[in-house]
């Protein structure tokens, strides 16, 4: 075992997080890895309120384990969710963007471990500085939303910055990455790509296969207007050719399927699209666009469409070539991590 301020801080075996990935992230696979030591991450950006409760139940007849579930915090409902969470007594919350002050200091007071996902040293220090427990900070090697910047040179001006355990996420598969992230300062990783392609996850066989065979991904804002890296693919070439009238107009009957999918009212979505452009300078083009990620996600992640859709991924799925079970991939990380770190002291010169 590898004892680290965030297994401490969580209650968790091992310092290896699954990230909450939409679509993906669900009870199976959350209670896998809690299961397995680690931490898992419901994600329930794609939930409504009830569907979020059945599956915090359902993750708790499956484990006794501690978990966490992953929030929006510019959505129109957030603070419900926070008292869902605290209500179904979680231990984790997560958030992709930065939340309220006021959303940290709820979470704290009822004992909720608050972890925001920074993609920069000042973000981290904002959250740090409001109360947040940990960050995860994610380099652009990740898959998903992300940044520009290498996860190499996030990490450590994160690590300096705050004096809250950090987690390293971006470009980790292994457990020399988990010991070159602790070596870096970091208290544990976080993985999406490699937790996805595990025989815990729920992703059909067929999309798998096709995340064993790729090598190449691409950032692209065709998706919902931001950088977003995927898997390249004949779909997500169409998309960058595409025009901006032709792709308003997809992303419109996107929307139309997601409010039926959702249960959501058009004047919540307007709201959450409101929500989405404060401080983050969004165009309502940009805003409307991002009603095409839970559709295209959920075309190859659910219905096993990957001709119909697009599929989030790190640049690490160009090295995974396997389907572990949960429990064998991070008792397998944990080992190596391990190794490795026993024969660091061999290259001091005393």
């Amino acid at each position: 075992m590898l004892e680290t301020p965030l297994t401490r801080l969580v209650g968790v075996r091992h310092p290896v997080v699954q990230t909450g990935m939409g679509w993906v992230a669900g009870p199976r696979l959350v209670s896998a890895v809690a299961n397995a030591g680690g931490l898992g991450i419901l994600a329930s950006a794609t939930m409504t309120p009830e569907r979020l409760r059945l599956a915090v139940h359902e993750v708790k007849d499956r484990t006794d384990a501690p978990f966490g579930v992953n929030l929006r915090a510019d959505a129109g409902d957030a603070d419900d969710r926070v008292d869902l969470l605290i209500k179904e007594g979680v231990r984790v919350a997560s958030f992709a963007l930065a939340p309220r002050r006021e959303l940290i200091a709820k979470l704290k007071d009822a004992g909720v471990v608050v972890i925001p996902s920074v993609g920069a040293r000042r973000h981290a220090e904002k959250v740090a500085a409001w109360g947040a427990d940990a960050v995860l900070v994610q380099g652009g090697e990740g898959g998903g939303h992300t940044g520009p910047v290498a996860t190499t040179l996030l990490l450590p001006q994160v690590v300096d910055a705050v004096d809250v355990p950090v987690i390293a996420a971006g470009g980790f598969f292994d457990g020399r990455g988990l010991a070159a992230a602790l070596a870096y300062g970091a208290s544990g990783v976080a993985m999406g790509t490699r937790f996805l392609l595990t025989s815990d996850s729920s992703v059909p066989d067929e999309v798998k296969r096709v995340y064993l065979g790729m090598a190449e991904t691409v950032v692209t804002r065709q998706v919902d207007g931001m950088p977003h890296r995927v898997l390249r693919s004949d779909l997500v070439n169409a998309l960058e050719d595409a025009g901006r009238v032709s792709g308003l107009v997809r992303a419109l009957r996107n929307a139309a399927r997601f409010r039926r999918i959702s249960g959501m009212s058009w004047r919540a979505m307007l709201a959450d699209g409101r929500a989405m452009r404060h401080g983050r300078d969004l165009s309502w083009s940009q805003v409307l666009m991002a009603a095409n990620t839970p559709m295209l996600l959920k075309a190859a992640m659910v219905d096993g469409r990957p001709d119909l859709g697009v599929m989030a991924s790190g640049q690490v799925v160009a090295v995974i070539d396997d389907l572990p079970g949960c429990a064998e991939l991070i008792g397998g990380i944990v080992a190596q991590a391990a190794e490795v770190l026993a024969r660091q002291p061999s290259y001091l010169v005393r």
